[in-house]
């Protein structure tokens, strides 16, 4: 059984990993974070937030200083979806931001019987599922 945790990630009960729900790519044990399994691109902050004023006559721009923020994103190695994003100080680590009791999940969803991907509809969906299709079809995912 598959249980969607966030809109792109779902954790495969039966393998007890983390999966990417559009090409179901895995990312590790879900006892652990999923992040380290995941391409990251550390963003300078200036990029996403330009300056409101001209950084060449002003000191402050209304624009993140890079030395005081970074900004990551996460992407599923498989079909390059964002997963996630986060603003963070330089040298800080990953955020731990998902915390899973695999064996109480289970006996939750095995309680109620029901499919946890039919009842959270939320997510890629049909042009999701068929785009990643196509991909394989044409051997550019695995």
């Amino acid at each position: 059984m598959r249980v969607p945790m966030t809109e792109y990630l779902v954790i495969d009960l039966d393998t007890e990993r983390w999966v990417c729900r559009v090409c179901a790519h895995d990312m590790g044990s879900a006892h652990e974070n999923y992040k380290p399994g995941t391409l990251v691109y550390d963003r300078d902050p200036r990029e996403i937030h330009q300056p409101v004023l001209d950084p060449d006559r002003y000191e402050y721009t209304f624009s993140p200083d890079p030395s005081y923020c970074r900004i990551l994103e996460y992407y599923c190695p498989g079909c390059g979806t964002q997963l996630e994003c986060e603003y963070l100080p330089p040298g800080h680590p990953p955020v731990l931001d998902i915390v899973v009791d695999v064996a109480a999940l289970r006996a939750q969803w095995e309680q109620r019987g029901v499919d946890a991907e039919k009842v959270h509809n939320y997510g890629p969906g049909e042009d999701a599922q068929k785009h990643t299709a196509a991909l394989k079809a044409i051997g550019h995912l695995h």
